[in-house]
């Protein structure tokens, strides 16, 4: 029999801990999936001031050298050649068939260093494929395991974590970050990035620095209704959004346009790997598209139920994410069909377990944040 890994724990594994947290194993890494308010609470709190993230996990993978810009810009869809400095993006890393490697944001250091955050389950995927593809022209180092990550996101978190920064907040576009700032009196980086479809930040620090900054952090959120939020709170608020997670949404079969990423495919910025591949399919047309999906009878859709045509009742595709969205008070889901299935507005069928529920495919996400 194959040897079982023990799961790994975060830098702040002790601070979960000690919060209660009910921890479970998410690809190998111990992670809290709530905290004793539950993952109501911890939605509601994120989306009305302010949610606390353990994201440690993430992989963060370091181009340096003079010719980091063009590595990158050959592993990833979007243009990494628009980036200045302190500035970040979305992409997606591809094979050669067009099919999704990870989806992944790019920040600009300097123009001879560039920070690759990936998915934690991808961490030893990305790298070897990194390496395979760009070594020879860059240096390529994996600092996951010297990086602790912790998320701060809702509408009070810039008010939250100003006491905390000698940070400029009010100068930090979305998508752009600082380095070398201090918060809470740790050395950190602090990115205006997240993964709730609130306004937040994301600050990179050493994992010596993590659990005394994550304590700070918990305490100014709960000073604004703030608190800690697992994995469970996380997946219902990026759903809410209409955030794509990879391993239900995207994988190594599922491209970029299908996924609906098509706006991080710069196909004019010259070659990157999977383009042709891309341009084939672009040009074929869509075999299927990644559709959102309200639910207008009583059911949740999981992942892996079946979507059925609402007519003949026939299979035509499966529910990638599935969940209750508390904010938007409706149950919600995602999931592949072909694209005369796709349109806003088309009748489907969930398939909750051999229960058929009616469903209806909607437009854009299903929660957007009011402006400031």
């Amino acid at each position: 029999m194959e040897a079982q890994h023990p799961a790994r724990k975060t830098p702040l594994f002790s601070a979960h801990q000690r919060l209660g947290a009910k921890l479970i194993d998410f690809g190998g890494w111990l992670m809290p999936v709530n905290y004793p308010a539950g993952i109501l609470e911890e939605h509601k709190a994120t989306r009305a001031a302010v949610g606390v993230f353990d994201v440690c996990h993430m992989g963060e993978i370091h181009f340096r050298g003079p010719r980091a810009t063009e590595a990158v810009q050959r592993l990833v869809t979007n243009d990494a050649a628009a980036l200045c400095d302190g500035r970040a993006m979305y992409a997606v890393a591809c094979h050669p068939s067009g099919g999704i490697v990870d989806d992944l944001i790019v920040y600009r250091v300097a123009a001879d260093h560039l920070l690759i955050v990936v998915n934690a389950s991808n961490i030893d995927k990305d790298r070897q494929h990194f390496i395979d593809n760009a070594a020879s022209i860059c240096q390529i180092d994996d600092e996951s395991d010297r990086t602790g990550l912790i998320a701060f996101q809702g509408p009070k978190a810039a008010a939250a974590l100003a006491g905390l920064t000698d940070a400029d907040l009010g100068s930090l576009p979305s998508f752009s970050f600082v380095t070398g700032r201090q918060v809470a009196g740790r050395q950190a980086w602090i990115a205006r990035t997240g993964y709730t479809a609130e306004d937040g930040f994301e600050i990179f620090c050493s994992p010596g620095d993590a659990e005394p900054l994550w304590d700070a952090l918990v305490g100014a959120a709960a000073t604004v209704g703030g608190k800690p939020v697992g994995l469970g709170a996380r997946d219902t608020l990026r759903l809410e959004g209409r955030l794509s997670l990879y391993g239900n949404d995207l994988d190594d079969s599922t491209t970029p346009l299908e996924a609906g990423l098509g706006w991080v495919v710069k196909f004019d910025k010259g070659d990157f790997i999977g383009r042709e591949a891309l341009l084939r399919q672009r040009s074929a047309g869509l075999p299927r598209k990644l559709a959102g999906f309200e639910m207008l009878e009583r059911g949740i859709a999981r992942h892996g139920y079946r979507i059925l045509d609402a007519a003949s009742g026939t299979p035509v595709g499966t529910v990638t994410s599935g969940t209750v969205g508390p904010t938007v008070g409706k149950n919600i889901g995602m999931g592949y069909l072909p694209p005369s299935h796709a349109e806003p507005g088309t009748r489907i069928v969930i398939d909750c377990r051999g229960k058929p529920a009616q469903a209806q495919v909607v437009k854009g996400p299903f929660y957007r944040r009011q402006a400031n």
